[in-house]
């Protein structure tokens, strides 16, 4: 990129808008599973554990992937990790269309979809855009992974008039050929860093902070490490991080799998039950952005320990729901779920950037997200699994709670407040290091 366009604007912002438009159409797609779960059951058959089990099986996949995922991201770039999720996702939903049998769609729905979407959302855009930002780190993130409540607002009604009007087979279709049109083209200008193009990072001319006065390293000892993948498996922050995120994502896909069928169960129209899951994640969009821009100024626990008790309220929320459900108690577990919850997405990438950055941190972060993928397998399962067995889904919903308290207090303990800090403490914290 020339000097003089460089100067006017910084290609970071552009990495960051083709992100939001991937994550848009992306992760929705894989979304879309609450929607294409009650019309499948009612089409093969079978009990919702199982049914379920597609979406978590396709988690397990995208679990023994991640690690390669992150190996191949330091290597290669994010072009040819993107793209190579985009197809497999476009192929995975189209060729779900064929599928008879429970098995196909657990090769499709489940292993093409589950593992595809990793190399395109959330891990794969968290492994290459902090290397573009390090002052707006958390508004950077946050604004890319924000698309997805625009996307679902717009994608997910219109997936549901689709199932609605022409079956879930034709939806998948329709959604396979989605991916790829509005996917494949601007991918293809992602790089994995700015000094690739001769820039540096937050498009300033100071490049990522040394150690010492003014700088955000509060650690020097730790910073100075090169951190490779075994010696972060190592410590013990690594593995406070991976039962943080564990925990974190059993209880937001436990949620995000059941709820459309949980909502026709207590007595919500299924258009309802749809526009839950879009209402959430459009409300999601400002949660987002400002948690992320939050997380700037005070601190990646604080708004990890925010979006925890987002998803705890939700969950308590769903539990009422059945007793009593009221306009303004769903209402309530869509808010508190979409502009709280979601927040944890906006400081997922941030947390571990900030105690193992350097140029394994592909590596490092997409083995650690991998305790996230199967955390996110095993909810949306045990949660089914237990309502087959108990008839309710309450059981469900009090584990899930008692899970979002473990990752708050995960990653306080994990601490990257105790190795640099986020530009908002930086005066501060770097003043008593001097």
């Amino acid at each position: 990129m020339p000097a003089q366009i460089a100067s006017r604007f910084f290609y970071g912002w552009l990495l960051v808008a083709i992100a939001f438009v991937t994550m848009a159409v992306g992760v929705n797609a894989r979304t879309a599973f609450s929607l294409l779960f009650p019309p499948i059951l009612d089409d093969l058959g079978g009990d919702r554990g199982a049914t379920a089990g597609i979406f978590s099986f396709g988690f397990l996949v995208s679990a023994a992937v991640t690690p390669w995922v992150g190996r191949l991201m330091d290597r290669r770039g994010p072009r040819l990790v993107v793209e190579i999720g985009v197809v497999a996702m476009a192929a995975g939903l189209m060729l779900a269309s064929l599928g008879h049998a429970q098995w196909q769609l657990y090769m499709t729905l489940g292993a093409l979809v589950g593992g595809g979407v990793n190399c395109l959302a959330y891990t794969a855009q968290s492994m290459f855009l902090t290397n573009w930002f390090v002052r707006r780190r958390g508004l950077a993130l946050s604004i890319a992974f924000s698309g997805v409540g625009v996307g679902s607002v717009t994608l997910l009604p219109w997936l549901q008039s689709l199932i609605e009007g022409h079956g879930w087979r034709a939806a998948c279709v329709a959604l396979g050929l989605l991916v790829l049109v509005l996917l494949a083209p601007p991918n293809l200008l992602l790089r994995r860093r700015p000094e690739d193009l001769g820039l540096e990072p937050d498009g300033g001319g100071s490049g990522r902070p040394a150690t010492g006065a003014g700088s955000n390293v509060v650690d020097p000892d730790w910073a100075g490490v090169n951190w490779t993948l075994s010696r972060a498996l190592h410590t013990a922050r690594f593995w406070w991080i991976a039962l943080g995120y564990f925990c974190g994502l059993f209880v937001w896909y436990a949620v995000q799998v059941h709820q459309t069928k949980y909502l026709i169960d207590v007595g919500f129209s299924p258009k309802s039950a749809a526009w839950a899951l879009g209402l959430v994640s459009l409300v999601a969009v400002p949660g987002q952005i400002a948690l992320g821009h939050l997380s700037d100024r005070i601190g990646r626990e604080w708004v990890w320990t925010i979006g925890n008790g987002g998803f705890a309220l939700c969950c308590l929320a769903l539990i009422l729901l059945r007793n009593y459900p009221t306009t303004g108690l769903f209402y309530m577990m869509v808010v508190v779920q979409g502009t709280l919850g979601y927040g944890l997405i906006s400081v997922m990438g941030a947390v571990p950037a900030e105690i193992f950055e350097g140029r394994h941190f592909g590596a490092i972060f997409g083995t650690a997200i991998t305790a996230a993928i199967l955390g996110g397998a095993m909810g949306p399962w045990l949660v089914g699994s237990l309502h087959d067995q108990f008839g309710s889904y309450a059981p469900g919903f009090w584990i899930s709670i008692g899970l979002n308290l473990v990752s708050a207090a995960a990653i306080w303990l994990a601490g990257p407040r105790k190795v640099r800090v986020v530009a908002g403490r930086m005066n501060k914290e770097t003043a008593n290091c001097t």
